[in-house]
């Protein structure tokens, strides 16, 4: 009697098992197709470019390092280097503003609150508004200048690349979803 009960037992469970693996597998496999990118972004021609600053945590960090202005003058200079965008004077004159500006929220790791310096770049319609990406890109901290200067260069550089991969779409092996 015992037998035939874990019997029992041992086919329930093995035929629950059954039936639930195709439905794991599925949720395994599946993946979302990719989301189109806003057709204003790939079809813009003109770039305003906005300074929205830098958080006030951030300011003191930065006017010791240089300048408050340090986010919007390398995000300038690497879209200017860039060439894709005409870069304008005034946001009426663009199809899409840009607006870089860079913060050090609070944040948790572990069990200690420390600072999260990050670039974000949002990208605008200029006729409508609208915020049509979001690019957030972590700085990693420093003590010394030279040290900060490396690794802010390689926040900006990471957001640059971020943007080209979006522009660039998913014809040419970017995922743009995944930004």
């Amino acid at each position: 009697m015992i037998a035939m009960i874990k019997r029992g037992i041992f086919s329930l469970a093995f035929a629950t098992a059954l039936a639930a693996a195709p439905i794991l597998t599925a949720q395994q496999t599946r993946e979302a197709p990719a989301a189109p990118v806003p057709a204003g972004i790939t079809a813009g021609k003109r770039v305003f470019i906005s300074n929205a600053g830098v958080d006030g945590t951030s300011l003191a960090a930065f006017k010791k390092a240089g300048g408050a202005n340090q986010p919007y003058n390398e995000f300038y200079a690497a879209m200017k280097d860039w060439g894709r965008y005409e870069l304008v004077g005034a946001p009426a004159d663009a199809d899409l503003v840009f607006e870089i500006r860079f913060a050090a929220p609070l944040v948790m790791v572990g069990n200690v609150n420390t600072y999260g310096p990050e670039l974000e770049l949002a990208i605008l319609d200029s006729k409508t508004h609208f915020r049509l990406w979001t690019f957030t890109e972590p700085v990693e901290g420093a003590v010394l200048k030279a040290t900060w200067d490396k690794n802010f260069s390689r926040g900006m550089g990471s957001l640059m690349a971020n943007m080209k991969n979006l522009v660039a779409g998913p014809g040419s092996g970017g995922n743009p979803a995944s930004n």
